[in-house]
């Protein structure tokens, strides 16, 4: 039933993708407020067409003429090497007049603080925020805008816009389009399966690909033996659902929410054209008050236009947003089959509903397996017959294969409709006066903010006073009304013609669409900083560079670094200490052993710092940050966080606590560690740096943060909401050993994290056990191995072999380390790489 709607005061910003010129038009023609897009450096959509300079150029002045901000994403994690090209870009960016940039590396976004301040920053989903104090955070580091992590309710959304502090901060979250399994910037599976880093914006997918989930006993060490497949019909296990909030945008838009941001930069202009159109026209309907409910034309479109099922997300408390089944686009069912005729390739098909197909259609024949499914294009509208209809298709199909209408030729045309239809239109208030015979000009248009512009243009025509057949007030207003092809219309024209004059028309309509021509470019400069602006950015992007420009420094003088386990149980703590381990990184099921474990740290020589989970939300931060003064008093080192919000849960919660900063900070650049220095005693460097990009980071860091390195185990690979065994097994077995194996045998080990999120990590275990020399050459403090899910023998044993090997390079007895190497091997999980230390990511 449709439902009046009170008037909203504000609708909320309805964001588009483009990753296009062709994307972009369609966006703009079907109602966007704003467009986000990346040129061909630094965005997070590297297979995206994307925009070259010329082209980013062009469609920022294209959306300003039609009253649209642009958004450009920088949204990729940056070497040290990379920065002075980041600084140039963002200042060539804040010349062009980009209303924003969106980045996920917060060196970068210090950085943009520094060289153009006025360019306002939003920090992109590929950050992670996801509590209050994470947006709190970004509210005092100058982000005018935060993307929030997918994964958090309307209601806790809700609750950080009530925080006084994080006021000011727009929140904006995604509202249709592909979801990712794991939080976002938080995935390192592509990169560790095959180079192609998700934080360089070069993801490969894995979470489309089959796998199967297996279970087993384990050994001393934490790995499986007898392994065996959890029977399971579906064998996606990692992909999930489109979301589409569209059936529910009346509750939507009466929340705390700036931006509704739709995903899409890899789809076609059709696909932009589409949703961007319908959720504008439902936008508009509830902002006026309208009684309005979700259209069963527009859900049937935007099903045809893409979906992998939909699901209206966790934003509105889905119970499931899983697609286990199938990968691909589902198109809407179309009917199935009845019949098949061999001669003719053709099969029967009872159509269901009302859909019908016709000619230019894309079709899918689908079987329970859909490396089976077969395409087909209807090649001349079918007859149908008493509700069935006979289908070309190139390959044999079985009764009771399902057909799905993938591809419309009819929504196509109807987005090409809309790309056609004429764009609104910039209206001028025109007065046109004379002096001496000169035409004088002058326009009034509200640009830039709705602030009233005003253009004088004094032309050089002088109209000769007429010997036979002046020119008439109704000609010259006929010539000066004309805007085809320009982004302007008149709106009224004051016309103070004195009379008697005489040009020809063709110079009439040089002065025309030279006095529009000015129109355009102020209103394109309103849009942009003025030139003293300008040059200061330019100064300062000038002094930034030089900074980074450093010379050459003697070698660091080797350290000796000590050794770091991560362990979850309090066996293993205790074993890690009493091997050699200086800290030990305990992420507890409870914190109820964190006491007992500190006390039996201490015992061996170890400090002991409480891990919280990559992810901590609102119910857990409520329930540890009290925790913290009374385990600081009784010996916990410090606690070990993720992300910018629960360091600050920590500060407040007890300031003299020490914050240890895990991998998920994303430590690339020397501006990110200058950045975490005041706050962090000691982070995690990037598990994806090569060896020369954690040089230079080393370099830079020493003396101002301490930096550690990950060089041995699993490496955790993503951190998912999906409760993955729960969904396929039903439970997971205490002890036991579960994981999920693609078709090339890998068995990647999964571990439930104390609030039950599920956690993959690599396949092959890290190995730096013989790169230790060079990793001491370049002054970092200290070596972790991470033994989690693995039992106190592997934490015992692996803190022995690194402490011995430590001590070999020490004494310079190289030759030692492939003695360890070999006791590696044997205990490892999965096989030994080198991973990005060696081989670094693909480029």
């Amino acid at each position: 039933m449709p439902h009046n709607h009170p008037r909203v005061s504000r609708s909320p910003e309805l964001l588009a993708p483009a990753g296009s010129p062709e994307a972009l038009a369609a966006a703009v023609a079907a109602g966007a407020d704003a467009i986000y897009l990346a040129g061909r450096r630094f965005g997070a959509r590297h297979y995206a067409a994307n925009f070259s300079d010329d082209e980013l150029r062009s469609a920022v002045d294209y959306a300003h003429l039609r009253g649209v901000r642009v958004y450009v994403t920088v949204n990729i994690l940056i070497r040290d090497d990379e920065l002075p090209d980041v600084a140039r870009y963002l200042l060539w960016l804040y010349e062009i007049g980009a209303d924003a940039v969106l980045v996920q590396d917060t060196g970068v976004a210090s950085l943009a603080r520094e060289v153009v301040p006025d360019l306002p920053l939003h920090a992109s989903t590929q950050m992670t925020v996801h509590n209050r104090e994470g947006v709190v955070w970004a509210a005092r580091e100058g982000f005018s805008r935060v993307v929030l992590a997918r994964e958090l309710t309307l209601a806790e959304i809700e609750g950080m816009a009530e925080d006084a502090e994080a006021r000011g901060v727009g929140i904006e979250v995604f509202a249709h389009g592909a979801l990712c399994y794991c939080y976002s910037g938080q995935c390192l599976l592509s990169s560790v399966i095959g180079g192609r880093s998700g934080n360089r914006g070069m993801c490969a997918q894995p979470c489309r690909k089959p796998y199967r989930l297996v279970i087993g006993e384990m050994d001393d060490f934490g790995r499986p033996k007898d392994l065996r497949a959890v029977p399971a019909k579906d064998h996606y296990l990692l992909s999930t659902r489109d979301l589409a909030i569209y059936p529910y945008l009346d509750r939507i838009v009466h929340a705390p929410v700036a931006s509704l941001k739709v995903e899409g930069r890899m789809r076609s202009a059709e696909y932009v054209a589409t949703v961007v159109s319908i959720y504008r026209r439902a936008l508009d309907a509830i902002a006026a008050g309208e009684a309005w409910s979700p259209s069963r034309q527009d859900i049937r479109a935007l099903a045809l236009a893409f979906n992998r099922e939909f699901t209206e997300g966790y934003i509105l408390g889905a119970p499931d947003i899983m697609a286990r089944d199938r990968p691909g686009n589902r198109g809407i069912l179309l009917g199935t089959v009845v019949g098949y005729d061999p001669r003719r390739r053709e099969a029967t098909v009872r159509l269901i509903g009302d859909l019908a197909p016709r000619s230019g259609d894309g079709l899918a024949f689908c079987t329970d397996d859909p490396d089976h499914d077969v395409g087909a294009v209807v090649r001349g509208t079918p007859a149908v017959r008493r509700g069935t209809a006979r289908l070309s298709v190139p390959e044999p199909v079985g009764e009771g294969t399902r057909v799905f209408l993938t591809r419309s030729a009819d929504l196509e045309e109807r987005a090409q409709r809309v790309m056609e239809k004429p764009l609104q239109q910039l209206p001028l208030d025109v007065t046109v006066t004379w002096d001496d015979g000169t035409p004088c000009l002058e326009a009034t248009v509200l640009a830039h903010d709705d602030e009233p512009l005003r253009v004088r243009y004094r032309s050089d025509l002088v109209m000769e006073p007429a010997r036979s057949r002046p020119l008439t007030t109704e000609q010259i207003a006929e010539q000066f009304g004309k805007t085809g092809g320009t982004p302007f219309m008149i709106r009224h024209m004051d016309l103070r013609y004195p009379g008697g004059l005489f040009a020809p028309l063709g110079e009439l309509n040089r002065v025309r669409r030279s006095f529009f021509e000015r129109v355009e470019a102020a209103v394109l400069a309103a849009w942009r900083p003025g030139q003293n602006a300008v040059d200061a950015a330019r100064e300062r992007v000038k002094k930034a560079i030089a900074g980074m420009v450093r010379p050459p420094s003697p070698h660091p003088e080797p350290r000796v670094p000590s050794v770091s386990v991560y362990t979850d149980t309090l066996e293993g703590a205790a074993a890690a200490a009493r091997c050699g381990a200086k800290v030990v990184y305990l992420e507890p099921s409870t914190p109820a052993i964190l006491k007992e474990a500190a006390a039996v740290c201490r015992e061996g020589g170890a400090d002991l710092v409480w891990k919280w989970p990559s992810i901590t939300r609102r119910n857990f931060l409520d329930a540890a940050a009290p925790l913290l003064p009374s385990l600081y008093e009784a010996g916990i080192h410090g606690v070990m966080v993720s992300g910018m919000g629960a360091a600050d849960a920590v500060r407040r919660a007890e300031p003299r606590m020490p914050l240890y900063g895990a991998a998920g900070l994303n430590v690339w650049n020397h501006r990110t560690a200058g950045e975490l220095a005041g706050h962090f005693l000691r982070c995690t460097a990037s598990p994806e740096l090569p060896a020369a990009d954690l040089a230079r980071l080393a370099e830079s860091a020493g003396g101002v943060l301490e930096l550690e390195v990950l060089v041995q185990g699993n490496i955790e690979a993503l951190v998912t909401e999906d409760r993955l065994v729960a969904a396929v097994a039903g439970e997971h077995p205490a002890g036991r050993f579960m994981g999920i194996e693609d078709r090339r045998n890998r068995v990647f080990p999964l571990r439930s994290d104390g609030e039950g999120r599920t956690c993959i990590a690599n396949a092959v275990e890290t190995c730096l056990i013989d790169h230790l020399p060079r990793i001491a050459g370049m002054g970092v403090d200290a070596v972790a191995i991470d033994a989690r899910g693995r039992g106190p023998h592997y934490a015992a044993d692996m803190a022995r072999i690194y402490r011995e090997g430590i001590d070999a390079v020490a004494r310079r007895d190289h030759g030692m380390l492939s003695v360890l190497k070999d006791e590696v091997k044997r205990r490892a999980l999965g096989g030994i790489t080198g991973g990005h230390f060696v081989r670094g990511i693909e480029e």
